[in-house]
């Protein structure tokens, strides 16, 4: 192992790396649609559960279209911002695909929140209207920013109505977003009104087994489509059951999460984000449909971006070298 090396990257390397959300979206694009095709091996995450509604997972994958093999270590703690720690920490191994070895050791933070942002603007992509503009976000943390930044992408997203169960977080997020991008943002003193007229809606809070079911029949209007960051756990099932199209990225760690107990009473699963991706299964047929994306967080998504870190680290000269 003599004058073998690694690459560590710190938060503050990884966020400096230089790689854009469009660039994300893009191979994204590309891992899904092998995805579909059955050409990325990733098996349902392995993890461990010390704490009621937190969770320890270990999320391997390999791309070979992409050449990209590795493992994420993912912490999702939902108690931890009352301690002023993050609710998502963790860190990503990426692996030479021909002989193994550790490339670089990157914290995940970034990457985690980018490329669930952009997976929800590609299924957006085929499940939401042309020229949404208006978006309702509950839960105004780091993927509620995350999820408009993709999203302004492929829409003219002119206003958000934003709602958080913590004044202060709706204040910061207001501040935070439209000093960076320009949208008006409507504080929302509750969550329907983050729901009732919106084009497109995401959820954002903590992952939680048992939903708070805050989300009730008939608030979501004809034609919304919603990103369900945090799985079920805003929805109360009747209002479920008003949805026409209920997608995910990956049928089997859907299945997996069944198991653990999430996902009790959701409607019938119409495609995943390959498929649509992939053409296998059409997305929205009619301007009336309410459809939702329920994406998982997919070991794919974080093993497709991470390679772009690594090369714009690389190009950059940022991190620390590190002998094995």
């Amino acid at each position: 192992m003599s004058g073998l090396k690694l690459l560590y990257l710190s938060r503050s390397d990884v966020e400096a790396c230089g790689v854009s959300m469009p660039e994300i979206m893009q191979t994204l694009e590309v891992a899904f649609r092998e995805h579909a095709e059955g050409r990325v091996e990733m098996p349902p995450k392995p993890g461990v559960h010390p704490q009621p509604d937190a969770f320890v997972h270990a999320m391997p994958a390999y791309i070979p279209a992409l050449q990209s093999m590795g493992v994420k270590w993912l912490a999702a703690y939902p108690e931890n911002p009352r301690r002023g720690l993050p609710y998502i920490s963790g860190l990503l191994v990426l692996n030479d695909a021909e002989t193994g070895l550790p490339l670089a050791v990157m914290d995940c933070t970034w990457i985690t929140a980018k490329r669930t942002g952009a997976a929800t603007a590609l299924a957006a992509k085929h499940l939401a209207r042309t020229g949404s503009r208006v978006l309702g976000v509950l839960g105004c943390g780091v993927q509620g920013r995350s999820n408009l930044e993709a999203l302004r992408v492929l829409f003219p997203i002119r206003q958000v109505i934003a709602y958080d169960v913590v004044p202060e977080a709706v204040e910061r997020y207001a501040a935070e977003v439209t000093e960076a991008w320009g949208v008006e943002v409507v504080r929302a003193e509750q969550p329907r009104q983050a729901v009732e007229g919106c084009d497109i809606v995401v959820t954002a809070g903590p992952i939680l087994r048992t939903p708070h079911a805050t989300i009730k029949a008939g608030w979501l209007q004809p034609g919304a489509f919603v990103s369900s960051v945090d799985y079920d756990s805003y929805w109360d099932r009747l209002a479920l059951r008003e949805v026409d199209k209920f997608c995910t990225d990956d049928f089997p760690q859907f299945q997996h999460y069944h198991r653990l107990g999430y996902f009790q009473d959701v409607p019938p699963i119409y495609a995943t984000l390959g498929e649509l991706v992939a053409g296998k299964k059409p997305g929205r047929q009619d301007d009336r449909e309410r459809t939702v994306a329920c994406n998982l967080g997919l070991a794919l998504d974080d093993i497709a971006t991470a390679p772009l870190v690594y090369r714009g680290a690389i190009q950059r000269g940022l991190g620390s070298w590190l002998a094995l």
